[in-house]
C-alpha cells in the first residue's frame, strides 16, 4: 500500500494545482482578495503533497520494493544504500517526480515568503507556476508514473547504471533541477507581471532572488557534472559537447542575461521588455533541456527515456508554456513601458552589450545542438557538430564578452565619460599588455584563441577587484564582494580551460610490468597488474609508481567491470597538485602480455572547477547581501510604523 499512497499524493497534487490556478486566475480576474488569499495555502498544500509523495518514492528505493517496477528496473537489494537513495532520481519517472517536487515546493515558497509583489500580481504568479506543475503531473500520471506495479514480483532488480553509480548522482541532478525550477518561478513571475500589466522595478526586485538562486544552483550543478564525466568516464575531459551537456549551459547563458537585465531594471528601471523575454527564453531552454532528455532523440548517458511518445508529451507541453507566454507577450507588449532611457556608454550599455553577447553564444550552442537533430529528422543522414565549431564560433564571442565584463563593473550608471573609464582601467589594461608580452615571449607556439583566453581572464582578474578599491572593505557590501568573486572566479576558470587546452601532455602506452614511461614532469612505472573485487563490481586494477624528482607516490586506476546490468567501466586514477593534475588509465591487455596504459599532465586544470565554485560563491553572498538588505529595510519600516 505504500505505492499506492505516493500515487494517491499525486492526485492530490494534481488537484491542487488545478484548484490554486482557479483560485488565482479567478482572483484576478474579478480582483476578488477571498479567491486570491486562498491561492496561497493551496500552493503550501501541493508543495506538502509533492514532497510527501517524492518522500515515499525514496522509501520504496531504501526498503528494495521489489513490487514497483520502477525500483525492479533501476536498484538491486545488494546495491549500497547510497545508490539506493540517490537512484530514486537516476532515472526517467523518478527524476521528473524531483522535478515537479522541487516545482511544487518552490510555489509554495513563493506563496508563503514573498511579500513584494501586488496581491494580484501574486495571484496570477502562482496560478501561472500551478499550470506549470499540472502538465507535468498529469505527464507523470498518465504517461510516466513511478508507483507502477510489477504484474509479478522478481526475486532481484535489474541494477542502476553503472556509470551513475557515483556520489555525483547524489548532488549533480537534484543542483541543476532546483536551477531549472528557479527559472520557472523568475517566468511564472513574468508571465503573472504581463497579466497585471505591473512590469516595473518592484517586479524586478522581487524576481532577482529567486533569479539569482536559480543561477547559483544551475552554476553548481554543471560544475559537478564536468568534475563527474570528468574523472568517471576515463577520457581525460572536462567538456565534451554532449548535447545534453548543452542543455545544462543554455539555460544557465539564458539566466546570467536574465539576471543582469533584471538588475538593470530592479536597480535604475530600464529593459523592461527584454527582461520579460530573457525570463521566457531561459525557461524554454529549460524545457528544451527536459524534452531532449527524455524525448529519446539523443542517445547519451544523460538521458532517461528512450520512448518518443514521452518525448511527444513534454514537446507539447513546451509548445503550450512557452507559446502562451510568446502570445501574451504580443499582447502585453503595447503595454510594457520602456523604462527610464540610458546612454550607449554606461554600466546599463554594458550590460546590454553582454546580454546580445550571451545570447549570441546561445545561439551558437543552441543551433550547434539542435541543427544535427533537425537534419537528421528531414533526411535521415547523421550530422555530427563538436568541439570544432562550437569552440570556434563561441570562443571568440566569449572573449569580447569577457573584455567587456572587465569594464562594465568600473562604469558609471545612466552616463559616464570614456576618458574617466579610461583612467579606471589603465591597471587593468596595464596588467593585460604585461600577459600579452610575457605569454608572447614564454609561450609563442599555443593557440591564438588560447592566446587570447590568458590575456583577456588576467585583464579581467585584475579589474574585477577594481571596484573594492578606495573602499572601506568591511562597510563593502555583500553583493558588491560576491559581483567581485564571481568575475574573477570567471577569469580564475578560463585560465584552467586555456592552461589545459594548450599545455596538456598526452602519453599512451602499452606497457610490461616494470616498464617507465614519461608524461610532462612524471615518469610512471607499472608495477603490477592483479584482478579486485568490489560490492557490486570485479575490475583490473594497475599498481603504477608515479615519481616527480624525489617525490615518489602509487596510484591505482582500475577497469572495472559490473554485472547488473553488464557494463564495463573506468576508475581513472587522480591526483592533484598545486600546479596542476596526473590522470592514469587502464585500458586492455594486448595479445602480447602488454597493457594500455593512458596518461595525461594537466596543468592548472583545477582551476576550472576552483573558478567555477567562485562563481557560485560570488552568486551566494550577493543573494544574501540583498536578503540582508531587504530585512533591514523591512524592519525600518516596521520601527517607524510603531512610532
Amino acid at each position: 500500500m505504500i505505492a499506492e499512497a505516493g500515487h494517491a499524493l499525486l492526485w492530490i497534487a494534481a488537484v491542487l494545482a488545478i484548484l490554486q490556478f482557479a483560485f488565482g486566475g479567478i482572483g484576478v480576474l474579478r480582483n476578488d482578495r477571498e479567491f486570491m488569499a486562498n491561492t496561497k495555502p493551496v500552493a503550501i498544500a501541493q508543495g506538502v503533497a509533492a514532497l510527501l509523495s517524492f518522500l515515499v518514492l525514496i522509501w520504496l528505493f531504501l526498503i528494495t520494493d521489489l513490487s514497483v517496477k520502477l525500483v525492479v528496473s533501476n536498484s538491486h537489494s545488494a546495491k549500497p544504500l547510497l545508490y539506493k537513495f540517490a537512484g530514486t532520481w537516476g532515472n526517467h519517472e523518478g527524476s521528473m517526480l524531483l522535478w515537479v517536487m522541487v516545482l511544487a515546493i518552490s510555489g509554495g515558497a513563493v506563496a508563503l515568503l514573498e511579500k513584494r509583489l501586488s496581491d494580484r500580481t501574486l495571484s496570477a504568479t502562482l496560478a501561472a507556476q500551478a499550470l506549470i506543475s499540472f502538465g507535468f503531473y498529469a505527464f507523470l500520471i498518465f504517461s510516466s508514473n513511478p508507483f507502477e506495479r510489477m504484474p509479478t514480483v522478481p526475486l532481484e532488480g535489474l541494477g542502476l547504471n553503472p556509470l551513475l553509480q557515483d556520489p555525483g548522482l547524489a548532488f549533480h541532478p537534484p543542483t541543476l533541477y532546483i536551477g531549472y525550477v528557479g527559472i520557472s518561478i523568475a517566468f511564472s513571475i513574468a508571465v503573472g507581471a504581463l497579466i497585471t500589466k505591473e512590469v516595473d522595478p518592484a517586479f524586478a526586485r522581487a524576481m532577482r532572488p529567486w533569479v539569482l538562486g536559480a543561477w547559483i544552483f544551475l552554476t553548481l550543478g554543471i560544475v559537478a557534472g564536468s568534475y563527474w564525466a570528468y574523472y568517471e568516464l576515463g577520457w581525460g575531459g572536462w567538456w565534451f559537447w554532449d548535447p545534453v551537456e548543452n542543455a545544462s549551459l543554455m539555460p544557465w547563458l539564458a539566466a546570467t542575461a536574465l539576471l543582469h537585465s533584471v538588475t538593470v531594471l530592479a536597480t535604475r528601471d530600464g529593459l523592461r521588455a527584454w527582461t520579460i523575454m530573457l525570463a521566457v527564453v531561459a525557461f524554454s531552454m529549460s524545457m528544451v533541456g527536459t524534452f531532449l532528455v527524455r524525448s529519446g532523440i539523443l542517445t547519451s548517458v544523460h538521458s532517461f527515456a528512450v520512448d518518443p511518445e514521452r518525448g511527444s508529451f513534454i514537446l507539447a507541453l513546451l509548445t503550450i508554456y512557452i507559446g502562451g507566454a510568446l502570445a501574451l507577450f504580443a499582447l502585453r507588449a503595447s503595454s510594457v513601458k520602456e523604462g527610464t532611457q540610458f546612454e550607449l556608454f554606461s554600466r546599463e550599455g554594458a550590460l546590454v552589450a553582454n546580454n546580445l553577447l550571451l545570447s549570441a553564444i546561445l545561439g551558437i550552442v543552441f543551433v550547434g545542438t539542435l541543427y544535427p537533430l533537425a537534419a537528421e529528422a528531414l533526411t535521415g543522414e547523421k550530422l555530427s557538430v563538436g568541439p570544432p565549431y562550437f569552440n570556434a564560433a563561441s570562443a571568440p564571442v566569449a572573449i569580447i564578452l569577457i573584455l567587456i565584463m572587465a569594464a562594465g563593473p568600473l562604469m558609471k550608471w545612466r552616463k559616464d565619460d570614456w576618458k574617466v573609464v579610461g583612467q579606471r582601467l589603465a591597471v587593468p589594461v596595464l596588467v593585460m599588455a604585461l600577459a600579452l608580452a610575457a605569454f608572447a615571449i614564454m609561450a609563442p607556439n599555443i593557440g591564438i584563441l588560447s592566446f587570447l583566453g590568458f590575456v583577456a581572464a588576467i585583464g579581467v582578474g585584475a579589474a574585477s577587484i577594481a571596484p573594492l578599491w578606495k573602499r572601506n572593505l568591511r562597510r563593502t557590501p555583500l553583493f558588491t564582494w560576491g559581483m567581485v568573486i564571481s568575475h574573477l572566479g570567471i577569469a580564475v576558470a578560463i585560465i584552467g580551460m586555456a592552461s589545459e587546452a594548450s599545455f596538456t601532455k598526452e602519453t599512451l602506452a602499452a606497457m610490461n610490468i616494470g616498464d617507465t614511461r614519461s608524461v610532462g614532469p612524471y615518469s610512471v612505472t607499472l608495477k603490477d597488474v592483479k584482478p579486485v573485487a568490489g560490492p557490486n563490481w570485479t575490475a583490473v586494477e594497475a599498481k603504477l609508481e608515479v615519481r616527480r624528482g624525489d617525490t615518489l607516490i602509487e596510484e591505482r586506476p582500475q577497469a572495472r567491470m559490473f554485472s547488473s546490468p553488464v557494463t564495463a567501466t573506468n576508475e581513472a586514477a587522480i591526483r592533484t597538485h598545486f600546479d596542476g593534475q596526473i590522470y592514469l588509465v587502464i585500458g586492455e591487455e594486448q595479445p602480447d602480455g602488454r597493457w594500455q596504459i593512458r596518461m595525461w599532465w594537466k596543468p592548472l586544470v583545477s582551476l576550472i572547477w576552483a573558478g567555477g565554485i567562485m562563481v557560485a560563491l560570488g552568486g551566494l553572498l550577493a543573494l544574501l547581501g540583498r536578503i540582508r538588505r531587504r530585512s533591514a529595510v523591512d524592519l525600518l519600516v516596521r520601527k517607524e510604523a510603531l512610532a
